[in-house]
């Protein structure tokens, strides 16, 4: 394989696993960015919500999760479910099992309107 082309494991975890939310980004281009998100445990603090500027596509691998939105509704997620969260729309995660950790994959994207294509 030529060495440009990096490879790895998204289920090989460090040991001993971290207390603290992990977020590696695994590739980007100036338009698209590929995260791994490592939790153990850990949620969105009180009062807090996430509202990103991009569209963020997640994937949960393993575990268990519990994503709320600012609007009152909740998602329970488990491995294989997948959501998309549109830019701005007010969420939270407010349940991570640690045991076995959540493994997410996300996909965070530029709207079209910010690639001048709208």
């Amino acid at each position: 394989m030529p060495p440009s082309l990096e490879t790895g494991n998204l289920f090989q975890l460090p040991d001993p696993l971290p207390t603290v939310e992990v977020l590696t980004d695994l590739w980007s281009t100036p338009h698209l960015r590929l995260e791994q998100i490592l939790s153990t445990g850990q949620t969105t603090p009180p009062g807090e919500w996430y509202d990103q500027s991009q569209d963020e596509w997640v994937v949960l691998l393993q575990g268990r999760a519990t994503l709320t939105y600012d609007t009152g509704a909740t998602v329970t997620m488990g491995p294989g479910d997948y959501r998309l969260i549109p830019a701005h729309v007010r969420h939270r995660v407010d349940f991570t099992t640690s045991a076995p950790p959540c493994i997410w994959l996300a996909i965070h994207s530029l709207r079209a309107t910010e690639l001048g294509l709208d």
